[in-house]
Parts: C-alpha cells; structure tokens; sequence
C-alpha cells in the first residue's frame, strides 16, 4: 500500500487520478473482494495489486476467473510484463491486474523493490552475501523469502532507515527505475480514463 502511494505521489499529479488504496489483507481476501469491489455502485475504476509468488500463471488464472464471473472478460495470459488494463460489460469500471513483480516472474512486492535500488548501489550485494551467510539453523525467515531478507538488511543501512515506502520518499529507492516507470504507465492506464486502452 505505501510503496504503491509513494511511487503514485513521485509522478505528475496531474498524470494520474487521486484513487483510495485498500489492503484487503491477504489473497483469499482480495480474491473475495473481485466481484463486490467491481459491482459497488458508481465505481469507475479498480486496481488489482497481488504477489505472482511461487506461479504467476496459477495466480493469473485465479483473479481472471473472478473477473470472468463479475463480467470482465480477461486474456488466458497478459501479452507483456505492463500488467493488464481491460474493459468488463457496459456500466461496469476498467479494471487493472498487476502481480508483483513484474507479471510475469515468479515473486513478491520485495522483487519488484529490489529493482528500485539504484543501479552500482554497493550495499547491495553486500546485503546478498549477508543473508547468504546466516547459517540455515539461524534463519527465521521461510527458504523463499530470501529477497525480502535481503532488502530489509539493505534498508537498515540507510541513513535513516525506513520502510520500502518511505524509501522511495526521500530517494533511497529510485522511483525512475525502468520497472517503477512501467507501474506508473499502469496506473495511468487504470485510472486516467481519458487514456487509451493498451492492449491486453
């Protein structure tokens, strides 16, 4: 939820929309919400934000199939890595589908963070090779949750350290990034209605 404010706040207002960003804490949640958030009367537009995690493909087909039930018809796949932005039955809002990190590898929020550390950062692989180094018994973190370890240990060296949101805010996180620059296309897309569909 902050990451996504704080890289929403880092582009042209004027570019993109104010929209309220809810936390439907945790899948099964979201997931439930897909039909009532889209069906809420004078809805004009709704943002889907969810992690790939360990299958993007298994994660796609789980929103798309309530998508299809609320009425938006959605690709069997996304044709590119800028995220999904279609159109459901007339009176129905557009509707945009993002998984972390990038739609297309499998991952989290952490993944998608990871490409916003400046490009050289010397931290960065120091960070790696400390987590790499924690012995197996010592690790309180799940084997899949390496890079979340990683990026945690990185921002602990900041000057200040913040949380991946507040990162972004004082410029920690670089929200020009190639990737952070794909997601604001999205959002614009989502939200800023008179812009064109993209392809799905």
């Amino acid at each position: 939820m902050h990451v996504v404010r704080h890289l929403r706040d880092h582009q042209d207002r004027s570019d993109i929309p104010a929209f309220d960003i809810v936390d439907k804490d945790g899948i099964a949640n979201l997931i439930r919400a897909i039909g009532p958030e889209i069906k809420a009367p004078g809805r004009l537009a709704v943002g889907i934000l969810a992690d790939a995690n360990d299958d993007p493909r298994a994660r796609w087909q789980e929103i798309a199939d309530k998508l299809r039930k609320a009425g938006v018809e959605t690709p069997n796949w996304p044709a590119s890595t800028g995220g999904v932005v279609v159109t459901g039955e007339v009176g129905r809002p557009r509707v945009g589908v993002w998984l972390m990190p990038d739609n297309r590898s499998p991952g989290e929020l952490e993944d998608f963070v990871a490409r916003l550390i400046p490009e050289g950062d010397a931290v960065w692989p120091l960070a790696g090779r400390y987590v790499s180094g924690i012995p197996a018994d010592a690790r309180r973190f799940k084997p899949g949750k390496i890079t979340r370890a990683r990026i945690h240990a990185w921002l602990a060296t900041r000057a200040e350290p913040r949380k991946m949101g507040a990162a972004i805010a004082v410029g920690d996180l670089d929200a020009t990034a190639p990737l952070a620059t794909t997601f604001a296309e999205w959002l614009r897309a989502v939200f800023s209605p008179a812009d064109p569909l993209p392809p799905a």
